[in-house]
């Protein structure tokens, strides 16, 4: 494969999976690092590629602000379906770069109008759980299951 410059200038595989590092450590942070490490045994190469193109190429692109990013992240793998690891990881790193779970909830319920209520309820189940690991939900919700308490 040839080599290829990004929006920093880096052109090696090597400069291009370090810049993708630094940003998906910015971005996604612990899990992010999880997610390529869970490829490592079975796939290295995706677990490059997600990090020197995905993080390094494109995310770092200066056109779309990281929140705007995130956002429209949250749309695509909200109308995929069948997304919710990727979803947690994403709702997450919303929150990293400063949407508020308001914000998150808000985008969630705008797609239910262009993907269906079930998607919609799976995505936000998914951003229930994530804020209840980072006690962003109020008292009276159980955050490990996703279920209201009642």
């Amino acid at each position: 494969m040839s080599d290829t410059v990004n929006s920093t200038g880096a052109t090696t595989r090597e400069e291009r999976f370090e810049h993708g590092m630094e940003v998906l450590g910015r971005v996604d942070g612990e899990s992010g690092r999880r997610v390529v490490a869970a490829l490592g045994d079975i796939s290295p190469e995706l677990g490059h590629q997600i990090v020197a193109w995905g993080f390094g190429d494109i995310y770092d692109r200066p056109g779309l602000a990281p929140r705007d990013r995130q956002l429209v992240t949250l749309g695509m793998l909200t109308a995929l379906g069948g997304c919710e690891p990727q979803l947690e990881v994403h709702v997450n790193a919303s929150l990293n770069v400063g949407l508020s779970p308001e914000e998150i909830v808000e985008a969630l319920l705008h797609s239910a109008v262009y993907c269906g209520m079930p998607k919609a309820i799976n995505a936000t189940l998914v951003a229930k759980k994530v804020f209840g690991e980072r006690g962003l939900l109020p008292a009276g919700d159980d955050a490990k299951t996703g279920h209201a308490t009642v």
